[in-house]
């Protein structure tokens, strides 16, 4: 995924309401942008950080400048999480993730459940495989770490996963790290307990843990490996 018009960059003043952030141009000027992140961003919204942020020509849009990274530690972090899904479509459609070659199609925001959605269905031929895709921008001495806050629903997606593993589909929880400096992953049970037990059970009746990493940078997104998963 590339970035048509490039991104520009500022220096991030704070982050509030959650969905908001102020940043300050190489000029002086604060600018309010969208924050499309609902986690903590935890070692990610350091005030005096450097960003980058793209334009939305969308009249309708109240902050047309959404936030897409930012560098901790020298690092470009990708913080967007509205593009998380299609990254990993992306490249599942480019041949580069292994353990779905050959595939026939891919569906979106996929209804398993009353009420509750994943956010993919991968299909090759009669076989279909349930991903719910997990944005992850925590690391912590070199290791990648999912959640960056106690999160409910995520936990929920691990059963809705093991349930349609249960039930004979292929079940798969998929983890994109979007920054260069890990080296592998682990659930944050420091920060999340019941994710970090719920995931080890998802992955001992059948639910397939995937991580892969992806390289952030002003120009574009790319996945380019997969990293080795710690359940313990």
């Amino acid at each position: 995924m590339f970035f048509n018009p490039p991104l520009a960059t500022a220096t991030l003043v704070q982050r509030y309401k959650r969905f908001l952030v102020d940043v300050k141009l190489s000029d002086g000027q604060i600018l309010t942008i969208h924050c499309p992140n609902t986690g903590s961003m935890r070692s990610c919204s350091t005030p005096g950080s450097l960003v980058a942020f793209s334009h939305s020509d969308n009249p309708g849009r109240k902050y047309p400048h959404t936030l897409e990274m930012v560098q901790d530690r020298d690092t470009w972090v990708g913080v967007n999480t509205s593009r998380t899904n299609s990254l990993v479509a992306e490249a599942v459609e480019m041949g580069r993730i292994p353990e779905f070659q050959y595939v026939d199609h891919i569906k979106r925001e996929v209804t398993v459940a009353k009420g509750s959605r994943l956010d993919l269905a991968i299909s090759r031929g009669e076989e279909t495989t349930y991903v719910e895709v997990k944005n992850c921008s925590l690391v912590e001495k070199g290791i990648a770490m999912f959640p960056d806050a106690v999160t409910s629903r995520g936990t929920k997606h691990l059963h809705e996963l093991m349930t349609l593993a249960n039930n004979g589909h292929g079940a798969c929880i998929f983890f994109l790290v979007q920054r260069l400096d890990a080296k592998s992953f682990a659930p944050a049970k420091h920060i999340d307990l019941l994710y970090s037990e719920t995931l080890k059970e998802a992955a001992a009746k059948g639910v397939s843990v995937l991580a892969y990493q992806a390289e952030v940078s002003l120009t574009g997104i790319e996945v380019v490996k997969r990293l080795p998963c710690n359940l313990n």
